[in-house]
């Protein structure tokens, strides 16, 4: 994809972090505009001047931001609710399904080409449970847009440096990599992803991949993603 153009929803959080370290490390994208309701840190050792426009917005109200979607080729979304616990199963839907389907919307009517989504493993909007039926949900939603490029990240447990919701969280971040080597052939898509190498692969994905259709990615095809491209993007992190 040449001189790509892109969206970022949720700078702020901690793989749409690692996602703009990448875009802002790559030569050859030309811009990125991250919209949400504060603006994000800006990485050490890493000059944004000449590419970053961030833009604070009401993402419940298109009208707020649709003028900011235009001349961009792609849009990266990764929003989500880091303690689903912590709130009503309404709020919960309304955030992690109903918000980022309004903002996929939004990027379609202005003409943005692809669009990729921070997932989650299991996503079947089939399931008997709640979690994987809702983010399935939004999956298909997604699909139904007609993007000419979708892809649809399914991670596992994300590894960050710090735990930042309470003692089951800390527990998993610990465990979790000692799980990952048994975690083989289909179980392999279980395994833990460190969140600086998800959010390189998101970015990578949206500037280097431009088949069209739907993608579903998984563990392996992340560190496919990584290993086949070196350093690409890893300026920084």
């Amino acid at each position: 994809m040449e001189n790509p153009r892109i969206l970022l929803f949720g700078a702020t959080g901690a793989v749409g972090g690692e996602v703009l370290k990448t875009l802002l490390a790559l030569p050859q994208v030309a811009k990125v505009t991250a919209i949400g309701r504060r603006k994000a840190d800006i990485p050490a050792g890493l000059d944004p001047s000449h590419k970053l426009v961030q833009e604070t917005a009401d993402l419940n109200d298109p009208a707020a931001y649709s003028r900011y979607l235009k001349g961009h080729s792609h849009a990266i979304c990764t929003l989500g609710v880091g303690q689903p616990s912590k709130m009503s199963r309404d709020e919960f839907v309304r955030i992690d399904r109903d918000l980022v389907l309004t903002l996929a919307r939004a990027c379609r009517e202005a003409g943005v080409a692809g669009f990729s989504l921070l997932g989650a493993l299991g996503a079947n909007a089939h399931s008997s449970f709640f979690y994987p039926k809702l983010k399935g949900q939004l999956e298909e939603g997604l699909k139904g847009l007609g993007f000419e490029r979708l892809r649809l990240f399914r991670p596992s447990m994300i590894l960050t440096p710090t735990n930042r919701y309470g003692s089951l969280q800390g527990f998993l971040l610990r465990f979790w990599p000692l799980l990952n080597p048994v975690l083989v052939g289909s179980l392999s898509k279980a395994r833990g992803i460190r969140v600086e190498e998800l959010g390189r692969v998101m970015a990578l994905s949206a500037v280097i991949d431009d088949d069209p259709g739907v993608k579903i990615l998984y563990w392996a095809d992340f560190k496919d993603l990584i290993r086949n491209n070196g350093d690409a993007g890893s300026k920084g992190v």
